[in-house]
């Protein structure tokens, strides 16, 4: 049985980065691998995030963010503070921003274990509305040893033209690819997602730039995806609410591949 904290799930933030596509196609989402020693998600293939921390809270507290809530800024920071340690992206990071910068402030932040001294460091500010809230999933109702209550967001990076290198302590892998090669790939076995990586990357794949992802962001309610299991014929089906915005609202149980 889980009680109440686990049912209310560890609050995290996931950042899907947009850069333009090769040749005038769709554009392509960054995405990791996560390593299989994990215990979620373990192997998976993801966008990069994890968990709010306090530091998060406190940087959050005392700034300046625009956000509807402390909260809803501590998450953002999450999000940029995760893209900055597993990828070296400096995204969502208003000042001097360039490969070598970045580089110098992902060690730090690696070292320091907080994104306000890295803040301090290189004259930069965080730019909240560069991150668009796209979605929010909260699977209360499986059976993980660990509930994540996560907060997705859209980014733009633009061209694209960076180096991003991986994080090998929670990553073995990353790799920029458009939302239906991730799927085309995930059906070939090269890649494994779980179940809310998969539902996503079909939303993802229906948008010709990011300008319409973002516009589609905007214009949907915001409300909370909680994946549930029904039966139906004999057959369990894993399933989300329709008029979320996601093309594909259930999955066979016995395929759907949930970390």
């Amino acid at each position: 049985m889980q009680d109440g904290a686990q049912l209310q799930g560890i609050p995290a933030a996931t950042l899907i980065v947009f850069r333009h596509g090769s040749a005038g196609g769709p554009p392509e989402i960054l995405m990791v691998v996560r390593s299989r020693s994990l215990v979620f998600a373990g192997g998976a293939a993801v966008f990069p995030g994890g968990r709010v921390d306090e530091a998060d809270r406190a940087l959050a507290a005392r700034l300046d963010h625009g956000c509807a809530n402390p909260d809803e800024a501590a998450h953002r920071i999450a999000a940029v503070r995760e893209t900055l340690e597993e990828t070296g992206l400096a995204v969502g990071l208003h000042g001097t921003v360039d490969a070598a910068r970045a580089a110098d402030a992902r060690a730090m932040l690696l070292a320091e274990g907080a994104l306000a001294p890295v803040l301090d460091r290189f004259c930069w500010r965080i730019e909240f509305a560069a991150l668009t809230p796209f979605t929010r999933w909260l699977p209360k109702g499986m059976k993980h040893e660990r509930i994540f209550d996560t907060r997705f967001y859209l980014a733009d990076l633009g061209t694209g033209a960076v180096d991003v290198t991986v994080d090998a302590t929670e990553n073995t892998r990353l790799f920029w690819t458009t939302a239906q090669g991730a799927l085309r790939a995930a059906e070939r076995g090269e890649i494994s997602v779980i179940f809310p990586t998969r539902r996503n990357l079909e939303r993802l794949a229906t948008f010709p730039d990011f300008a319409a992802a973002r516009a589609q962001a905007e214009a949907l309610p915001r409300g909370t995806v909680s994946p549930k299991i029904v039966e139906r014929d004999g057959t369990r089906w894993l399933t989300i609410p329709e008029g979320l915005g996601y093309p594909v609202t259930q999955e066979r149980l016995d395929s759907a591949f949930r970390g």
